[in-house]
């Protein structure tokens, strides 16, 4: 199943993304500091996008393709329009990297698929809970797995992928809730 830029501005949609298609919605993990300014918000660099990707391949089921255009338009907005939730990706992105260099002499994407589950695995990120403030592995698991995992569901492709045919955020879903109102 192929992900598209229509996917991701569905998963943005729903995550409450200011701006996205006209959407306006607050965020639902509350929102950054209202005098921070575009100009101190954080850039995804070419490198943090790749260990996205990478780790989105580990997670995502294998049938999902363009994997790497759909996390670029997913998670660049997320980075750019909530300047703190940014900071905290980046910071659990070089956490991912230092645990890989530790232990792999490599950076998280430069493993092969094997050794990247196997490290998430180490850092025991599949039994953290997620929390932003966390130790490592709980703000790993919060601010990359959760959101990635997040991002694929809430989109229609992912949503399918799950038997969810019509995910909250899709028109079809709110036609239907709104005829169940009735």
């Amino acid at each position: 199943m192929r992900l598209t830029r229509r996917d991701a501005l569905a998963a943005l949609s729903a995550v409450g993304a200011a701006g996205v298609a006209g959407c306006s919605a607050p965020d639902t993990e509350g929102s950054d500091d209202p005098t921070t300014s575009e100009r101190d918000a954080p850039e995804l660099a070419d490198d943090d996008r790749e260990t996205l990707v990478a780790l989105a391949d580990v997670l995502y089921p294998s049938e999902v393709e363009n994997v790497a255009e759909f996390v670029d338009a997913y998670v660049r907005p997320r980075v750019s329009g909530r300047p703190a939730h940014g900071r905290g990706l980046l910071d659990a992105i070089e956490t991912l990297n230092e645990y890989a260099q530790t232990l792999e002499g490599e950076r998280y994407a430069a493993l092969d698929a094997a050794e990247r589950e196997e490290l998430l695995t180490y850092m025991a990120v599949d039994t953290a809970d997620p929390d932003p403030h966390g130790d490592d592995d709980e703000r790993v698991r919060y601010y990359l797995v959760n959101d990635l995992l997040f991002g694929l569901y809430a989109s229609p492709t992912g949503a399918s992928l799950a038997g969810l045919e019509n995910p909250r955020a899709t028109p079809a879903a709110l036609r239907a809730t709104n005829r169940a109102r009735r």
